[in-house]
């Protein structure tokens, strides 16, 4: 058997975690930039706020039913992530975390699958505040479908989907664009042939599917079945590329700015790279406009260089990004986000060194990047770093209902009166 455990509304779930005030109202939690809607409280879904929807659209419903909205707690979100992650990791050894609030578990061989998914939603709930839905089945997909029952139709939430005659149930009565693996293009095609439920689709024919929706979709369609076909990945693959990119909070058009947004998203990969042990063959620099912008010219750059040896050094990614910014910078535009991409990534102990390199020099970069990541990490991120990321740095994300980081920053900490 495989678990699902699933934080219910995790954002909104963190910020309650550290305001008991907040909890049974209305909550919404924004994007970038305060832009739209990405995460929502039962209270926000039950008044008419949809997800994704632009918060100007979404501002009547707010004031008039006295909707609390907060910005992006990044730093907040992910250590909350960290620690429910954990405690579920000591409870079943073989797991795979699957995004910021979800995790597959292996449940082979537990004679009661219910009570050890009761144990660990009490214990998650008792040591981080973090409300779970556990949904068990004997396919990851199977367990998406356990899962989405168990959040809304269980007060327990935890679901044991092992019967036919359930599983027919339940696909008989979930759409087919609820299903995990179906996006909206596959949903429309299916619509379109009269496909509504999860029910009509394990109906069709495999090689009908095969066809229309190449071999994942029949992997879905034999999942929801009861066929494992989908197996739990308990290690972490390598990355390929990362990529960090950020849209501005402010209009930019002074390269200086741009600058300050390029080097700094160059350093944060470089960062990121040293965290995997890996080192980047290239990077490439992103600079756009608004697309959306009914009065100004649409423009996207883009570049990329390769380097001559992979690396994760801070000082040459940063100044390869800054060279190629110069070249696909232009001063007639308002431009709206920048991002730097590092990618054909390989582990650092195997990097084929040239002629050219100067062992010396390298070995005395890797000590101050290793420094500076130290400093960093204990302290607090940019403590430490390069000059030309900025100080100012007015080109920052906007982020007006930012809640405080309780759980990383000293400043942040909660206080109690006695």
């Amino acid at each position: 058997m495989i678990a699902l455990a699933d934080c219910n509304n995790f954002y909104a779930s963190c910020e309650r975690v550290f305001n008991p005030a907040l909890k049974n109202k209305p909550l919404i939690v924004l994007s970038n930039n305060d832009g739209c809607v990405i995460a929502r409280s039962n209270e926000a879904k039950a008044i008419g706020i949809r997800m994704g929807e632009p918060v100007f659209k979404a501002k009547k419903l707010i004031v008039e039913n006295n909707v609390n909205v907060f910005s992006t707690n990044f730093a907040l979100y992910g250590d909350m992530s960290k620690r429910v992650m954990s405690l579920l990791s000591n409870m079943s050894p073989d797991i795979e975390i699957y995004s910021i609030d979800e995790a597959f578990m292996d449940f082979s061989g537990i004679q009661d699958c219910f009570k050890l998914a009761s144990e660990m939603r009490e214990t998650v709930i008792k040591h981080t505040g973090i409300p779970i839905s556990i949904g068990i089945a004997k396919t990851k997909t199977l367990t998406k479908v356990a899962n989405h029952y168990a959040k809304r139709h269980t007060k327990e939430g935890v679901y044991v989907l092992d019967n036919k005659n359930q599983i027919n149930s339940i696909l008989k009565s979930m759409p087919v664009s609820k299903l995990w693996g179906i996006g909206s293009r596959y949903a429309r095609m299916l619509n379109g042939y009269g496909i509504n439920s999860a029910f009509d689709f394990i109906s069709l024919d495999e090689s009908w599917v095969l066809k229309k929706m190449t071999i994942m979709g029949l992997k879905i369609q034999q999942e929801l079945k009861g066929k494992p076909r989908i197996s739990i990945n308990t290690s972490l693959s390598p990355k390929k590329n990362i990529c960090t990119s950020r849209s501005f909070g402010v209009k930019v058009t002074q390269l200086q700015s741009l600058k300050e947004s390029i080097s700094s998203h160059a350093a944060r990969c470089a960062e990121k790279l040293r965290l995997e042990k890996g080192c980047a063959r290239y990077v490439s620099v992103i600079i756009k406009t608004n697309p959306f912008s009914e009065s100004e010219e649409y423009y996207h750059g883009y570049k990329t260089m390769s380097f001559n040896t992979p690396t994760n050094d801070t000082i040459d990614i940063v100044s390869a990004a800054e060279s190629l910014l110069k070249s696909i910078y232009k001063k007639e535009f308002v431009y709206k986000k920048s991002g730097v991409i590092v990618g054909d990534i390989i582990p650092q102990n195997q990097i084929q060194l040239n002629m050219f390199d100067i062992d010396e020099k390298r070995i005395k970069r890797d000590k101050l990047n290793s420094a500076v990541d130290l400093i960093n990490q204990a302290v607090g991120r940019n403590t430490v770093h390069i000059g030309s990321q900025g100080i100012a740095r007015k080109w920052q994300l906007k982020q007006e209902k930012l809640s405080p980081c309780y759980t990383t920053k000293w400043d942040d900490l909660l206080k109690v009166g006695c």
